[in-house]
């Protein structure tokens, strides 16, 4: 997996301990729209998450059961408050993913 982040980033993450998580996740109203969310804090116990590290800091991802993207693009956006946005193969939702098993 290719991570492909901007450099704000990298200090980003840095300034918040290191570590980034990203998570995929279920859209409420759909079966088959799987979204993407990222944070420096963890999203709590229930998941399964690997750990890898390059650029700079750590990130765990936890998949929900999807391959790894082939690239991981990353971003910090919003104002006031800031935070990180994930696309996977430059997608923020999955279409059509089968619904993980457990």
């Amino acid at each position: 997996m290719k991570v492909v982040a901007h450099p704000d980033v990298v200090e980003f993450v840095k300034e918040r301990g290191g570590c980034l998580f990203v998570w995929t996740d279920r859209l409420a109203s759909s079966r088959n729209v799987t979204y993407v969310e990222a944070s420096t804090q963890s999203p709590g116990a229930g998941r399964e998450f690997r750990r890898l590290s390059g650029g700079g800091f750590e990130i765990l991802i936890d998949a929900g059961g999807a391959d790894l993207p082939d690239e991981l693009h990353l971003d910090v956006k919003g104002w006031p408050t800031r935070r990180i946005r994930a696309f996977w193969n430059g997608r923020r939702y999955l279409h059509d993913h089968p619904a993980p098993q457990g």
